[in-house]
């Protein structure tokens, strides 16, 4: 048997359509597996980035809440002794108190947009596999 022939003795060839199609479907298969290992990726990564944002939010709402305690103690001494000395410090106190709390205020708004961001592409994981899977419907891809 010469290569090329089968038992028939007719040469075999690669349907070339079944040789596209073939290739279409491992590309996608490969292409789907590279969007779920780079959307757990991502997942993974927002998940700690969100931890860590929590645990700053937190950190932040104590330092505020302290440096309110100490403001308010502060005013209180102030009343009993104005001495330039504490109300030099009394007013650093107060600036920092002023630029914790715009900090704040920054970070919830980050925490906001990324919480967005990930109920977009939370949302958008769903639609995308729908989206897939009508365009390899379309494609003839089963």
């Amino acid at each position: 048997m010469e290569n090329g022939d089968n038992h028939g003795g007719e040469p075999s060839y690669l349907n070339a359509d079944q040789t596209e199609t073939e290739i279409q479907k491992k590309t996608t298969m490969e292409s789907e597996a590279m969007a779920k290992g780079l959307s757990s990726t991502l997942a993974t990564i927002i998940q700690e980035f969100d931890s860590k944002a929590q645990q700053t939010f937190a950190s932040q709402d104590q330092l505020s809440a302290a440096l309110d305690r100490l403001t308010r103690e502060l005013d209180k001494l102030l009343e009993d002794a104005p001495l330039p000395f504490i109300m030099q410090h009394a007013a650093k106190i107060t600036a920092v108190r002023k630029r914790v709390l715009s900090l704040n205020s920054v970070l919830k708004n980050v925490q906001r947009r990324l919480d967005n961001i990930d109920r977009i592409l939370t949302l958008g994981a769903p639609h995308q596999n729908q989206h897939d899977k009508t365009s390899t419907e379309h494609s003839g891809l089963q």
